[in-house]
């Protein structure tokens, strides 16, 4: 019987050659990370709708404060581990403030941040509010990962001379 990890595995090889390190690890490293942020998510869009902001009698108005607020707190608990956690190997790589890369993170996040609170507020037309959360927050991940990878924690271009041959993309394995 397969084990979870070969199944896993054999749908990483199916990808382009170079997605798959990215994948493997980094990509895993980030789900860790979401999913710390969802729980945040999910409990911060919770006690904002239900106690928070249970003075705004309007159920639309009130939610799009409480996902407001929901994404803004687990944005700044995602930026923290992602930092720390996921892109640490570039670190070294990112000469600037955590007020700059935090700004860069917030734009390149920017479109799934948007994603997931239309999609939470179209969802909860059609099922519990918290539910849509969850699956709205699973679709714009992926959107999230790369536009991160790519802008806010992306590698620095190596200067390579022209005898010296680049060396393979080993950046993501553990």
């Amino acid at each position: 019987m397969p084990t979870l990890r070969s199944i896993a595995e054999a749908v990483i090889s199916r990808l382009p050659a170079r997605l798959q390190p990215m994948v493997r690890w980094r990509f895993i490293k980030f789900g860790v990370v979401g999913a710390s942020g969802t729980v945040v998510n999910v409990a911060v869009l919770y006690v904002a709708q239900e106690f928070l902001f249970s003075w705004i009698v309007d159920f639309h108005s009130r939610l799009n404060y409480s996902i407001a607020l929901a994404i803004t707190v687990a944005t700044f608990n995602n930026f923290y581990w992602n930092r720390r956690l996921t892109w640490r190997d570039r670190k070294h790589e990112v000469h600037h403030s955590a007020l700059f890369l935090f700004s860069k993170y917030v734009m390149a996040a920017g479109l799934a941040i948007v994603l997931q609170s239309l999609l939470t507020k179209w969802l909860a037309l059609h099922m519990h509010y918290l539910l849509a959360n969850v699956l709205s927050i699973a679709l714009s991940s992926v959107c999230n990962f790369v536009a991160n990878d790519r802008m806010t924690f992306r590698r620095r271009a190596k200067m390579v001379s022209p005898d010296e041959e680049p060396s393979p993309d080993t950046h993501d394995k553990p």
